[in-house]
């Protein structure tokens, strides 16, 4: 009786605790945006992480400043420009601006210091100060912008084109989440890029800069004392720009950090105030509301461990089982959704060479891995051998000797070298067998000789004796 009631209990209490844990791995659905393009990167690896239209080309507005920024930077470190540079506004720097346009108060013939320029575009979004810039760069505004276009191909931006230097209207004047995302992680590349763009104020050198007064930068996530207020200030954000203007709505381009965590956030098309004539700036409120979905529902996964076997490939001339064994160089770690099924992942081999031939060094780089999650790719990694391949001596020289026999104009060569070999023996032989003929000619040649000598001798001898005896007779 007992154990029936106690089972009971188990199940209920299994029930409840089953219904309170939290689903760990669920991860959120994205959040609905107000903007009509948008684009989320992970900026370690460059994975998009949401995509909403990110190939559609839309007005850019002062989004276009950081191509600006990125050529005028460029030019620094060539050294086609210093910061110190003491630049004079020429008379059409305020072309195409009207009462409406943000700006430094900068006035034909007002000189400034290059860097002076720098902050007031990318901190005060300060229209004419582009085009002193482009100007004192490339001698006029439209070469510059030229520049502006060429250094787009460059990056591979295919659907960019841009009329002007600051993102003043225009037509034709077009750009995507997508190219803005790669002008901007160029830029991101120069220290003073990132520096500029996370200015929350900046007070001018000269009084004839904004009056003399503090510049507030217009990225609401940074600071509240700028153009959009207060309330979307977010502790993470660093950068970079926004831009609006009736045909392209409110922007923004912005990146964040958390723990570990680095992303970038484009948003373009958003409403607010003057283009919805709603009290809110929705650029912000959606690019916190995807920095707040990313935070929480992506973490760095290791995908491939280092000490993990990615493929055991053929060695010739190799000791012991005639194979190496490829491991990535490093752990590979990915920004992923929590909930990922990480049994889906595979591996694309790449090897460097087709044949790998031994000695081999510990550590040598061999190929490369492609990684994919399910079909979605995620990046590369450098694949290297754990442990040195040694050479087997005796299997190389045996393969080098079967590979200089197998040719036939080696065979030849070694057929004439028998036959003159043989030719050689045969003339020796020869040389030989008369060399010892005629050595034995001579011998008998001089044995005959010396039996002569010797018979003379006797005669001679035979003869005197003879004589002698004669005489003792008479």
């Amino acid at each position: 009786m007992k154990k029936n009631k106690i089972f009971p209990l188990l199940v209920v209490l299994a029930l409840l605790l089953t219904a309170a844990a939290p689903a760990a791995l669920a991860v959120e659905p994205a959040p609905a945006l107000d903007g009509q393009a948008a684009l989320v990167v992970d900026l370690d690896s460059g994975n998009i992480l949401l995509d909403l239209n990110k190939d559609q080309q839309r007005a850019p507005a002062s989004l276009t400043k950081v191509m600006t920024t990125l050529l005028a930077l460029e030019a620094l470190e060539a050294g086609r420009a210093s910061l110190d540079d003491r630049v004079t506004a020429q008379d059409d720097c305020r072309q195409g601006m009207d009462e409406s346009s943000s700006t430094a108060g900068i006035a034909p013939g007002i000189v400034v210091s290059f860097r002076e320029l720098l902050y007031v575009t990318m901190v005060g979004s300060a229209n004419e100060a582009c085009n002193v810039i482009g100007s004192y760069l490339a001698g006029s505004v439209d070469k510059f912008v030229e520049q502006m276009n060429e250094r787009a191909v460059q990056l591979g931006c295919t659907q960019t084109h841009f009329k002007n230097t600051n993102g003043l209207p225009a037509e034709g004047h077009v750009s995507t989440a997508w190219d803005l995302y790669l002008i901007t992680r160029e830029a991101m590349k120069h220290p003073l890029f990132m520096e500029l763009a996370n200015t929350a104020s900046y007070e001018p050198e000269s009084i004839d800069v904004n009056g003399g007064a503090v510049m507030y930068s217009s990225n609401a996530l940074l600071t509240p004392y700028g153009h959009y207020g207060a309330g979307y200030e977010y502790p993470y954000a660093s950068g970079v720009k926004t831009g609006f203007t009736q045909a392209a709505g409110y922007c923004l381009i912005s990146t964040a950090e958390k723990e570990g965590v680095r992303a970038l956030v484009i948003v373009m098309g958003c409403r607010g105030l003057l283009n919805a004539q709603i009290n809110e700036y929705r650029n912000f409120s959606d690019t916190i509301h995807l920095y707040d979905w990313v935070f929480q529902n992506f973490s760095y996964q290791t995908v491939l461990a280092a000490s993990e076997t990615v493929q055991k490939v053929p060695v010739e001339f190799a000791q012991d089982d005639g194979q190496v064994i490829l491991h990535a160089i490093q752990d590979v770690s990915i920004l992923l959704p929590n909930d990922v099924d990480l049994t889906t992942r595979r591996t694309q081999v790449t090897l460097y060479e087709q044949k790998l031939r031994a000695p081999i060094e510990k550590g040598t780089v061999l190929g490369e891995a492609r990684i994919f999650i399910g079909d979605t790719p995620y990046g590369t990694v450098k694949l290297v051998n754990a442990v040195p391949v040694e050479l087997a001596r005796g299997q190389y020289m045996l393969q080098q000797l079967r590979a200089v026999f197998s040719k036939g104009w080696v065979l030849a060569v070694i057929g004439v070298l028998l036959v003159l070999f043989l030719a050689y023996l045969i003339l020796v032989t020869r040389y030989r067998r008369l060399r010892r003929k005629h050595l034995k000619e001579r011998r008998l040649a001089e044995q005959r000789r010396q039996a002569q000598r010797e018979a003379m001798q006797r005669a001679a001898e035979t003869a005197a004796e003879l004589d002698g005896q004669w005489k003792d007779l008479y």
